[in-house]
C-alpha cells in the first residue's frame, strides 16, 4: 500500500477491525518513511457474471442499475433501506451462486420481482409493469390476480 501523503511504498498495519457488519476490514496504517497515519478498507472482490440482454448483446454487470430499478419501484413506499439492502444482497448472492460467467437479463429481472413481491406489492406491480412492458389492462389484471392468489395461500 502506497502512502497517500509521500507515496512511499512501505507502510505498516497498526490496527485491524471488522467493519460494515463483517463484510469489510478496516485497517489503520502508518507510513514508515513520513510517519503519517491513514485508514484503508478491504473488501472481497467477488466476480459477478456478465449480463446477456434480450437482443443478445453482453454487458458487464452493473449493480447500480439494479439498485436504481428497485429504488424507482419503491419510491414513496414504506420500506426501510435495511430491507432494500438485504434484498439486493440476496439477489447478488443468488447470481454469484449460479457459478455462470453469463446470465440472462431476464433471470435478473425475475429475481428482482421475487424480492419486490416480498417487500411491497405495490412496488412489485410497478416494477412488473415496466419490466414486462404491459400493453393493456388485461396484463395488469393477470399480475394482480397472481398477487391475490399468493396472498390467499395459507402460510
Amino acid at each position: 500500500m502506497h502512502c497517500p501523503f509521500c507515496s512511499a511504498d512501505d507502510t505498516k498495519v497498526i490496527d485491524s477491525r471488522l467493519a460494515a457488519e463483517g463484510s469489510q476490514v478496516r485497517r489503520r496504517r502508518e507510513c514508515v518513511r513520513c510517519g503519517e497515519r491513514f485508514t484503508t478498507f478491504e473488501t472481497a472482490e467477488l466476480v459477478m457474471p456478465r449480463v446477456v440482454k434480450s437482443d443478445g448483446t453482453v454487458q458487464p454487470f452493473d449493480e447500480s442499475k439494479i439498485r436504481k430499478g428497485i429504488m424507482l419501484a419503491l419510491q414513496k413506499r414504506p420500506v426501510s433501506m435495511e430491507s432494500i439492502d438485504a434484498s439486493l444482497h440476496r439477489v447478488l448472492s443468488r447470481l454469484r451462486a449460479t457459478g455462470e460467467r453469463e446470465v440472462r437479463a431476464r433471470m435478473i429481472g425475475e429475481l428482482l420481482m421475487e424480492e419486490l413481491r416480498q417487500l411491497d406489492q405495490v412496488a412489485y406491480v410497478r416494477f412488473a409493469s415496466v419490466y414486462r412492458n404491459f400493453d393493456d389492462l388485461a396484463e395488469f389484471r393477470t399480475v394482480l390476480d397472481h398477487l391475490d392468489g399468493v396472498a390467499d395461500e395459507p402460510s
